[in-house]
């Protein structure tokens, strides 16, 4: 197996989830994302590690074909959180990891890094729902460094950031003092910052010395030229709220319908920018996976 004999070998590893390309973007497009994601890696000197489940059987490092088939249209591919792989095991299905799930089974695989576009958090209205994604509580667990473009602004990013305080995560902005919020650059949220590749595996160290048992989240802004007008996008989300709210949607389904709203309100820009929020913390991560074994 390529990933343990690069882990064994001290080589760079990075892990990549599958949800994107399973349920997150639209085809063909999602295939062509993950595989170029990985190619970035081998670029950069890096061991790409595409995490999902292939009849019910959780695989670090799918292979190109396995992308292919989880990623094709009308493939029966389950989106599978950390709760949902026994189930999954046992009923033999095929899906795509969350960040919960993807977080880990690269931990389990001895993989030190993770790049994911935008993690879950706690959602809005929370204090009456009890909404939060199981993500949170397991970077709190996790000794893993996971880089994201913050968490999905559709989200209560302030409730966020204090439920990750409370869990003991870690969260560092990549050369930024200002938490990003996906689609945006700035959330409005200040964090403490790191200003290389270099600090942020630092800072990883520092946790391992000290025996602590959580993530460290980078936060990784989206280029400036890639990011949604934090104006249209402040509007455009306070109408997929109403929207939301008209129409009841709540639970598991409420983040989709989110999301979906940005994308056909904003043209199909939230879709580049989801992109370019991916292929960004690719390279964050990429660095910082050499960083490590340097």
């Amino acid at each position: 197996d390529f990933v343990r004999e690069a882990i064994a070998a001290r080589r760079p590893v990075v892990a990549l989830e599958s949800t994107i390309f399973t349920h997150g973007l639209t085809r063909p497009r999602n295939v062509e994302v993950a595989l170029d994601a990985e190619q970035r890696l081998r670029d950069s000197g890096v061991v790409p590690a595409t995490i999902g489940v292939v009849d019910g059987t959780p695989i670090v490092g799918l292979s190109e074909q396995q992308i292919r088939m989880l990623g094709a249209d009308d493939f029966p591919a389950v989106k599978l959180g950390l709760r949902d792989l026994p189930v999954a095991a046992a009923k033999g299905w095929h899906g795509g990891t969350t960040v919960s799930a993807t977080a880990l089974l690269a931990h389990r695989a001895g993989i030190a890094v993770f790049a994911t576009g935008g993690l879950g958090g706690v959602h809005r209205g929370a204090s009456s729902t009890f909404d939060e994604s199981a993500d949170l509580v397991v970077l709190a667990t996790l000794p893993i460094l996971v880089v994201s473009g913050g968490v999905k602004s559709v989200l209560d990013i302030p409730a966020t950031l204090e439920r990750l305080e409370t869990l003991g995560v870690i969260v560092v902005g990549y050369r930024t003092p200002r938490f990003p919020g996906f689609y945006v650059r700035d959330s409005g949220c200040d964090v403490d910052a790191v200003e290389s590749a270099q600090q942020a595996a630092e800072v990883a160290r520092a946790r391992d010395g000290l025996g602590l048992r959580s993530a460290v989240l980078v936060g990784n802004p989206v280029a400036a030229e890639a990011q949604i007008d934090p104006e249209l996008h402040d509007r455009v989300l306070a109408e997929a709220e109403r929207a939301a709210a008209e129409t009841g949607m709540r639970g598991k389904a409420l983040t989709p319908f989110l999301l979906d709203h940005m994308h056909r309100a904003t043209e199909g820009r939230s879709l580049g920018t989801n992109v370019a929020v991916y292929r960004g913390n690719v390279a964050v991560a990429a660095e910082i996976a050499l960083a490590l074994v340097a």
